[in-house]
């Protein structure tokens, strides 16, 4: 919540006008080509990222098939996750959400935008119109993402079961299936921080109906599962090795000291022209906060 009120004080003079646009959009869709809508959503996704100090660091996009087409399958963490990809993302996809969430002021603008789906888990019937409808949609060019796991985790970047049946529509469309690792997207909206975060966004290299045409819907969820799990352990170990790498530490430590160096030899210069009173901020890597050095320099009277 935190971080939202700061990407609404970041933008607030844009956000009167965006909302107006958002909302207007959202009743006449048909107005509006998909490609336009989903640039005013990346707009919107952008200044909110940028407002609430996030960083979305993005691997694979070259992953992305050419050819519209396909559906994405990523872990679900939190509710910052369809943002992220959207940012990573520059073809315009759609969702299948969960009914609780279709009606929640925002997201039922956003999801009307990309003419979403919400699916009842609790009525059968209608969740197999919802995945029919999908497979004919993605058939006749059209992008979706799924969330296999159903809802989001309470176990930060660490993914549970995936469901078989989140994969139906992919298999009845023959379409090529994406899985995207997703890391520490939980952090920007389901903490009370407002520390800046890095998420990661990986997109994995696609699995083609060739390569799973003979498997079942419940082979593919474990498949899938498992690349995504990979991707997140390698990236997490890699991780820690940085932390712990002396070199690593003394780069970061440098980031602090190499200024100084350049301003003592700016200094020189700077006292033979007038005098002037500078104060100098350098940031340290040390710790979790940042560390501030003031210099003062004084040039004596000419």
């Amino acid at each position: 919540m935190k971080r939202i009120i700061l990407m609404v004080a970041y933008n607030i003079l844009l956000v009167p006008v965006m909302w107006f646009k958002l909302c207007y959009y959202a009743r006449h869709v048909e107005k509006y080509t998909e490609e336009e809508r989903y640039k005013m959503l990346r707009f919107i996704d952008s200044r909110a990222i940028k407002g609430g100090r996030i960083t979305i660091d993005v691997h694979g996009q070259e992953n992305i098939p050419k050819e519209d087409g396909f559906m994405f399958f990523p872990n679900h963490q939190g509710l910052f996750d369809v943002l992220a990809i959207m940012h990573a993302c520059p073809r315009p996809f759609s969702v299948v959400m969960k009914k609780e969430v279709q009606n929640i002021p925002f997201l039922k603008q956003v999801f009307a935008c990309m003419k979403a789906y919400a699916i009842d888990r609790d009525d059968v019937r209608q969740s197999m119109q919802v995945i029919l409808q999908v497979a004919k949609e993605v058939k006749e060019g059209r992008n979706y993402l799924i969330f296999p796991e159903g809802t989001r985790t309470k176990d930060p970047n660490n993914v549970h079961d995936f469901k078989g049946g989140s994969f139906k529509s992919a298999t009845k469309a023959k379409c090529p299936i994406v899985p995207i690792a997703l890391i520490d997207s939980y952090k920007s909206f389901d903490t009370k921080s407002i520390e800046r975060v890095t998420v990661q966004v990986h997109i994995l290299k696609p699995m083609l109906y060739e390569e799973y045409k003979d498997m079942k819907t419940v082979e593919i969820a474990a498949e899938v599962k498992s690349r995504i799990e990979k991707v997140i352990k390698k990236t997490n170990k890699k991780g820690l090795s940085n932390a712990t790498d002396p070199f690593n530490l003394i780069s970061e430590i440098t980031k602090g000291v190499i200024p100084v160096v350049f301003l003592n030899m700016a200094m020189k210069w700077l006292e033979s022209v007038k005098p002037l009173c500078l104060a100098i901020s350098c940031t340290s890597a040390w710790g979790k906060g940042e560390k501030k050095l003031f210099c003062l320099v004084h040039s004596p009277m000419s």
